[in-house]
């Protein structure tokens, strides 16, 4: 029908069934607003009408019963001069009356006035004859002439009154009938113009809806990868046009797709080949945790093979739960998990031999967006395992060997300084006193490396006690008292109120606050501020000390711990670069962390844990 009027626009089409349906909206209301109206006009009417008799009556009544009074009042004797107010009382009521027979809606009721205006007229002149009584015949007069009349006209007012009452009554009833037929009337008529509605509204959505499913059902297909995909074309409105240009569309995606299929295959193979000859171990996982590509040095680490696992949960490959969870991690968070050397170090049995690989995970983003791989990386570091066992072995035993020559030279100079001391030259004494210097410096870089080998070997004995940090800090205040007065800085301790005691080796933590304390007094200023606190956190403890030196460069935080490194200082350092590992690996082997802030200029605070004792 819409081509036949030339309505082929989809607008248009919306506009007139949807049009359609508001005018029957406005026409079923229009109706039902005259249909309410003019009943309330007409029950406004009866009831008004009736309400006029009704009053009319009630005044009558009124009227009657004073002018009653009034005659009793005269035969009493209580108010002599009734007359004129029993003659307004009588005009009152003749304009009622009027009223009343100008206001005739009910047949029976013309009777009903008449009999009412004969017997008020009647008694009217019984009245005026009651006044014209001597005062002795005025009681019989009224008991047998007056009250009957008087008696006989109230009951007429009350039957007028009454009889209105009673059409009020049914008028109203007849009007509720009214009513209700016209709700059942505007209920139907809002229920044939619901079903319409519903009719139209589904009849315009399947015609609507219709295309626009067989284009989502197209688009879906051509999603999954299917571009040979046609949606039927009907009709010349918009959708019809859409239809269309999609067809377009989806044969040009056919087409680009077929001329870049082969370039796309050779890339995948060629990454696919890369991946294969690269001596480390490369897993790639999908957010769904399913292996996108092993190669075959992976498969040889699990002891998979490449092309059974492919595609498969990555628990079927890595058999591993604490790789698992990284690279759960990993995918999660969209950041490569923080590892420090031993916990991003991976033992696999091959027979009697142990091969160690160093491993790391790798989240891949596509520019700022969702993580969409997580790269798992390994590398034999067997061969480099040996070489540092070999190297900490050497450093052993060079130190040992070490030891005896330099306590050796040290007691040579100290003897030589006590018998000749007085015959030599003050040039020769200088030499003497800064060869003693250099055997001290190169027997604490002895113990130091003895120390870090045996660490490094895990042959570190740690003899863990209950102790009460504050005997810790106390005792390192007594040992770096000297140091702190010589050096022109104010050492300050402080531990937390109810601070719990710690399970450690006294003695190792001790060493490691020394150390610490000892780095922050070389690096502050004269007239400085060194300060140390314990705190508790959680189940551990937490000893922090801080100073407001020089602080350290942005270059030498990340690296701070690491052996050997030394950061310059104003003034003469003697340290070994040991220190912080030394300290580094004894906090680590209680269980707990280490870590430095610092901000150049401002100062340095370096902040250790250690378990709480349960």
């Amino acid at each position: 029908m819409a081509e036949l009027f030339g309505l082929r626009s989809f607008r248009v089409r919306i506009l007139l069934g949807y049009g359609a349906a508001i005018v029957i909206i406005a026409i079923v209301f229009g109706w039902s607003v005259t249909n309410v109206r003019t009943l309330g006009l007409a029950s406004e009417s009866i009831l008004k009408e009736n309400y006029k008799s009704i009053l009319a009556a009630e005044n009558m009544i009124n009227d009657l019963e004073r002018q009653d009074s009034l005659l009793l009042y005269e035969l009493l004797g209580i108010n002599p001069a009734t007359s004129e107010a029993f003659r307004a009382m009588e005009s009152d009521f003749l304009q009622w009356l009027g009223k009343a027979k100008d206001n005739i809606t009910i047949e029976s009721e013309v009777a009903l006035l008449e009999k009412l205006e004969a017997g008020y007229l009647a008694f009217l002149g019984n009245a005026h004859g009651f006044y014209q009584k001597p005062a002795v015949e005025r009681a019989t007069f009224y008991q047998m002439e007056v009250q009957p009349l008087f008696l006989a006209v109230r009951q007429s007012c009350v039957d007028l009154r009454e009889l209105n009452q009673e059409a009020m009554v049914q008028a109203s009833a007849q009007a509720q009938q009214l009513a209700s037929k016209a709700v059942l009337r505007m209920v139907a008529a809002g229920a044939a113009v619901t079903v319409i509605g519903l009719v139209l509204s589904i009849f315009l959505a399947r015609r609507l809806a219709s295309p626009v499913e067989r284009m989502r059902e197209a688009a879906k297909r051509i999603a999954d990868g299917d571009y040979d995909v046609q949606v039927p074309v009907s009709g010349q409105d918009e959708l019809a046009q859409l239809a269309g240009q999609f067809n377009s569309m989806a044969k040009r995606l056919e087409q680009y797709h077929a001329m870049n299929i082969g370039k796309i295959l050779a890339e995948k193979h060629k990454t696919e080949a890369i991946l294969q000859s690269v001596d480390d171990g490369i897993v790639v996982v999908d957010p769904e945790f399913s292996i996108m590509s092993i190669n075959l040095m992976a498969g040889s680490i699990f002891n998979v093979s490449p092309e059974e696992v492919s595609g498969k949960h990555v628990l079927e490959a890595i058999r591993d739960e604490r790789l698992s969870k990284l690279i759960k991690q990993a995918i999660e968070t969209g950041r490569q998990p923080e590892l420090d050397e031993q916990e991003s170090t991976l033992s696999v049995s091959r027979g009697e031999k142990q091969v160690y690989y160093s491993f790391s995970v790798v989240p891949v983003h596509i520019g700022h967006g969702p993580v969409i791989a997580a790269v798992l990386l390994l590398r034999d570091v067997t061969r480099l395992r040996e070489l540092d066992r070999l190297k900490s072995e050497f450093v052993m035993t060079a130190s040992h060997e070490l030891r005896t020559p330099l306590t050796s030279i040290g007691m040579s100079i100290d003897l030589l300084k006590d018998k000749a001391g007085s015959k030599l030259s003050d040039r020769e004494r200088q030499l003497l006193t800064v060869a003693q210097e250099d055997v001290q410096r190169l027997k604490a870089l002895v113990n130091e490396l003895l120390d870090l080998s045996k660490i490094e070997a895990g042959k570190l004995e740690i003899d863990f006690e209950r102790v009460p940090l504050p005997l810790i800090c106390e005792k390192t205040a007594k040992i770096m008292a000297t140091q702190a007065e010589q050096a022109g800085v104010e050492l300050a301790f402080s531990c937390d109120e109810g601070l719990p005691e710690v399970r450690v080796d006294p003695n190792k933590i001790t060493w490691v606050l020394v150390n610490l304390v000892g780095n922050a007094l070389r690096h502050t200023p004269e007239n400085g501020h060194v300060r140390v606190a314990a705190k508790q956190a959680g189940r551990f403890a937490h000893v922090s000390v801080s100073d407001d030196g020089e602080g350290i460069p942005l270059e030498f935080q990340t690296k701070i711990f690491d052996k050997f490194v030394q950061v310059k200082s104003r003034r003469t350092s003697s340290g070994t670069g040991l220190g912080l590992a030394i300290c580094k690996e004894i906090v680590r082997a209680h269980g707990g962390t280490i870590w430095v802030e610092s901000t150049p200029g401002k100062g340095t605070t370096f902040t250790f844990t250690v378990p709480i004792a349960e």
